[in-house]
């Protein structure tokens, strides 16, 4: 395991989407393209989810790789959250109809830096522009810190039932260098109080590979963490890309992060001690319950996978409101601008405030479906395929050495990766970006696989 640990310990995507965003085709794409892509894969009875990015917080953690904006000022509330809702309205005059929602998500930045009273009116505001699904599932990021009993209750009566609270690490000298300091008691209040007041599924994310951050550090979180037992655990690798985030990742050195194979033995021992006490692994970097509809999901290979994350929602089309929220119209992707006063700008001359964008080729549908399935139930089928005979060869020699090393099989053109090999399905996933394949960048993009 050191040596595949040591081998395949590459620069490499995490597959939210494909073709990934470095390598969307920014000179084809256009404002009116992307606009023709929603309307001719729009069907006004499917229904879509919406993504919600409400980018402020008042202070920076260094780990963060989101969009924020860094503020005490509450007065940027109400004007974020009216164009919030004009952005909606943009987007229901291009579908032609009211639109029909089955998933909300809040990101952020952090949700719960809105008032009670202003997430209230955004949500009310939602509620009157779309019509709901019955089977509709809303869920939100709280931060342990700043999400009130009054949060909780004004959302839950909004019909959200699924809170996922940013718990990181516990230990002391690991939060100091994140800037990331919260106390298990706070996470131990709003986990309960989520319970008591109704929410059905409360998840804990976790990372490992944080500056100082010992094997210890993670099993002492992660005895803590069972003690609450969240019915949903994420347990994400740190991606160190501060050539992207700038000087938020510069509060620490690289000599102060684990190596490789100290990770990886976070990640194996610590997904040991969640296997041992009662959680299913669901797909990369995700853990939940035997009665959580993400296993549920899981078993039945009906889990989806989007720019949230892994979801039990099947929706084709999925709508990103707010700075830099990215949407996807199953046939294309659009991102939002980055800036607020570039987003702002837009909203005001009633245009939707994309900046950049990828319309799918053919070749790209095929690729992203076979990644998802991969993604989602860790295996694909390569017959009845549409790609070209090069495309297929170029799969097939960069599979080899996955065969080779016995992290797959393939049989019948059926790919199966192995049990023992999941910590290697960003990489596996890489042998059929032909994007990447095809064009190999010459500085890191990404954060390492491992």
């Amino acid at each position: 395991m050191q040596d595949l640990i040591k081998k395949y310990n590459v620069a490499g995507p995490r597959y939210t989407s494909y073709p990934t965003v470095p390598y969307w085709d920014d000179e084809s794409f256009s404002y009116n393209r992307w606009l023709s892509t929603v309307k001719s894969s729009a069907h006004p009875n499917d229904p879509i989810s919406l993504y919600i990015h409400l980018p402020f917080c008042e202070s920076l953690c260094t780990f963060c790789a989101c969009n924020k904006r860094i503020t005490k000022r509450h007065l940027v509330e109400k004007p974020y959250i009216k164009a919030l809702l004009k952005e909606l309205d943009l987007y229901t005059n291009v579908y032609g109809h009211k639109l029909t929602v089955k998933d909300i998500h809040l990101g952020g930045g952090t949700p719960t830096f809105f008032s009670p009273e202003n997430l209230s009116a955004l949500l009310k505001g939602i509620l009157e522009r779309t019509y709901i699904t019955k089977d509709a599932a809303f869920s939100f990021e709280g931060h342990p810190n700043n999400t009130t009993f009054e949060h909780l209750k004004v959302l839950h009566e909004y019909h959200f039932n699924r809170v996922s609270y940013g718990i990181q690490d516990y230990n002391e000298s690991v939060q100091k260098a994140i800037h990331r300091i919260q106390s298990f008691e706070n996470v131990k209040y709003v986990t309960e109080t989520a319970r008591q007041i109704g929410y059905t599924s409360v998840g804990h994310d976790l990372i490992y590979g944080l500056p100082f951050q010992t094997v210890e550090h993670i099993l002492n979180t992660i005895q803590k963490t069972i003690q609450l037992k969240p019915d949903r655990i994420a347990f994400y690798s740190y991606a160190h890309t501060p050539w992207i985030k700038g000087n938020g990742q510069r509060g620490f050195k690289d000599s102060d992060l684990p190596d490789a194979e100290t990770k990886r033995l976070q990640y194996e021992l610590g997904k040991q001690m969640l296997e041992d006490n009662g959680y299913q692994e669901i797909g990369m970097d995700h853990f939940a319950l035997a009665d959580d509809e993400l296993c549920q999901a899981r078993q039945n290979k009906t889990l989806h996978r989007n720019f949230m994350g892994y979801t039990t929602q099947q929706t084709q089309h999925l709508i990103g409101l707010g700075v830099s929220s990215i949407s996807d119209a199953w046939f294309g992707f659009a991102q939002n601008e980055k800036t607020l006063e570039d987003y702002y700008d837009k909203i005001r001359k009633n245009k939707i405030p994309i900046f950049r964008g990828h319309i799918l080729t053919q070749e790209d549908l095929e690729i992203r479906q076979h990644i998802l399935n991969l993604m989602t139930k860790f295996e694909t089928n390569l017959t009845n395929t549409n790609l070209n005979i090069k495309t297929l060869q170029l799969i097939h020699d960069n599979l080899q050495t996955f065969i080779n090393d016995d992290l797959i099989e393939i049989s019948n053109n059926h790919i199966k990766v192995f049990d023992t090999s999941k910590a290697f399905i960003r990489n596996i996933c890489m042998a059929f970006d032909v994007r990447l394949l095809r064009k190999k960048p010459n500085t890191q993009l990404f954060s390492m696989t491992i």
